[in-house]
């Protein structure tokens, strides 16, 4: 199965002057673990569960730290065309937990490792 059916028609996003705590309740909202961050009309990065659990050790204000302090600018991404299966050892290789999927430039999607988790393990029908 290609990555593409995995991500949808988008991604949740946020602008880099959101507040950590937004992102964090945006988060929740939507019951995902990233969320793209766009400026401008493109990808400027992805902000994680992880970022925001390191701002909370790091005692961070998270009403007034910008997304843009945390982010993982400029993240790998791959093309929708890739298998499932070599996306997952990619990010096993990386230790990355959500990866951006682009076409031309279009942000199609995040993937996390639970959505390839999904797509690669059989499903035992007894």
């Amino acid at each position: 199965m290609q990555i593409r059916a995995l991500v949808g028609d988008g991604a949740q996003a946020c602008g880099p002057d959101t507040s950590l705590r937004e992102a964090a309740i945006e988060m929740q909202k939507h019951d995902i673990g990233s969320l793209a961050v766009i400026g401008n009309g493109e990808m400027l990065g992805i902000l994680t569960e992880r970022d925001i659990l390191r701002a909370v050790a790091k005692h961070a204000d998270l009403d007034t730290a910008p997304v843009r302090d945390l982010m993982t600018s400029q993240p790998d991404s791959v093309a929708p065309d890739v298998e499932s299966v070599e996306a997952a050892r990619w990010m096993l290789a990386t230790g990355y937990r959500h990866l951006p999927v682009i076409e031309d430039g279009k942000l199609l999607g995040i993937a996390s490792i639970k959505d390839l988790l999904w797509a690669i393990t059989p499903v035992d029908e007894d």
